[in-house]
């Protein structure tokens, strides 16, 4: 008999059926047997009138009747009439995978990673993550973007500073990518527009609730921009269709968290980093620290501000400071101090930073002058603005931020399916 999804059971109502998939829960009155059984496209209630040998964990395949049961919080169920374990557990489940929540500690979740992720509300998790991650590709190729996959082993650190992951690559010195940032400057020169879904890698020795060491990073790079603006207002664009299709196809995701996803504005309110700080401070009693560009009670801050003043739960930071930001971000003409970069706010927590680059090899050449920064390892980079590069900007999205913000997580690690941290290499 040819196996039947679950999902397509409701067309199968009176008809004598197969199914494969895993045994969630399972409760034995004697002489009836339920169970709850799940594949990939969701879950039934199976009744055996009988008495079965099978276990919570194993993977079997059920033969039985559809049939329709209002009673049942999935509308149908299946008449057990033959049940065959395909593979069997071999030891107790250590917790309730039957459970509406968890309720696990974010340690104990992750050490059984592979088998807390078979809870229908934790793959619900990565299904909207999915759909949120084909949304990004499909959009940005509709807006003429070419997708490009760059290098992770380096010669030289992308952004710089110490937080790199050194390797030894045969007899030379290597590190893990930061970011594509000097490649899809470098396709910029090629394709225009440019895009890539990718590992980066930070070797910053955090334990917060909103950093990990590996990250997917969505990056987008276009060229003969007029000036750092329309980067923002692409982004606009983007990230709002993106958002609508995750509204539309994720809501049994959604609803599981019970989240209304945000409404994106057509045009995302736009603050100074210089106004954001009179603000904090008037408003909310706040001195962000001199010795950041924003520190996270900053963010949370614009965030509560852009919903009280806009009614958005996003904002765009601009014109943060010189000094704060890579050499290849351009400065501000009318105040050198500043830069025509941003961060994109969303519920007080930054989903997005981004610029416009220096387009022009002279220009680039002093900035690192200014900096203090050496070419080593950059020359192939360097070259490239030989050759008439032409004016461009682009960002870099925390894919798995998002995810967590959309959904509301207390962790990023609960958006990434096997998270790696300090001390976290397994599973």
């Amino acid at each position: 008999m040819e196996r039947i999804l679950i999902n397509q059971i409701e067309k199968k109502e009176g008809q004598k059926i197969m199914i494969k998939g895993r045994i969630l829960n399972m409760r034995n009155l004697g002489n009836v047997v339920f169970l709850i059984v799940q594949d990939y496209t969701g879950t039934i209630q199976v009744v055996f009138a009988k008495i079965i040998e099978v276990k919570i964990g194993d993977s079997v395949a059920i033969e039985g009747i559809a049939k329709k049961e209002p009673r049942s919080k999935y509308g149908f169920e299946i008449q057990g009439e033959n049940i065959k374990i395909i593979s069997a557990t071999v030891e107790d489940l250590p917790f309730d995978l039957a459970k509406n929540d968890l309720n696990l500690n974010l340690p104990t979740l992750l050490d059984y990673r592979t088998l807390s992720l078979r809870h229908p509300k934790v793959q619900a998790i990565f299904k909207l993550y999915d759909i949120f991650l084909k949304g990004y590709e499909t959009v940005m190729r509709e807006e003429g973007f070419t997708e490009v996959k760059t290098p992770k082993i380096l010669g030289a650190a992308t952004e710089g500073g110490a937080n790199f992951f050194k390797i030894k690559y045969f007899d030379k010195e290597a590190t893990l990518a930061q970011s594509p940032q000097f490649y899809k400057q470098i396709m910029v020169g090629v394709f225009e527009r440019v895009f890539e879904i990718g590992s980066t890698f930070r070797a910053e020795p955090h334990f917060t609730t909103r950093h990990v060491n590996e990250y997917i990073s969505l990056d987008a790079e276009m060229g003969y921009i007029k000036d750092f603006y329309d980067v923002i207002e692409m982004l606009n664009k983007v990230i709002k269709r993106i958002f609508l299709m995750i509204e539309k196809e994720g809501k049994q995701y959604l609803d599981m968290y019970n989240i209304k996803i945000s409404e994106v504005p057509d045009s995302i309110p736009r603050v100074k980093l210089s106004e954001i700080r009179k603000i904090a401070k008037e408003k909310y009693n706040y001195s962000i620290p001199d010795d950041t560009d924003i520190d996270p009670e900053g963010e949370r801050l614009a965030g509560k501000y852009a919903k009280e003043e806009f009614n958005s739960d996003f904002i765009f930071i601009t014109h943060y400071p010189w000094k704060e930001k890579p050499f290849y971000t351009m400065q501000s003409k009318e105040n050198p101090e500043e830069t025509y970069g941003f961060d994109l706010i969303y519920k007080g927590l930054e989903i997005v930073t981004g610029s416009q680059r220096i387009h022009t090899y002279k220009e680039l050449i002093e900035n690192m002058k200014k900096k203090k920064i050496k070419p080593n390892g950059m020359e192939f980079y360097l070259e490239t603005f030989k050759f008439a590069m032409p004016p461009h900007g682009g960002w870099g999205w925390g894919s798995e931020r998002t995810i967590q913000q959309i959904l509301e997580l207390p962790s990023i690690k609960e958006a990434i399916l096997f998270p790696r941290d300090v001390k976290r290499l397994v599973p």
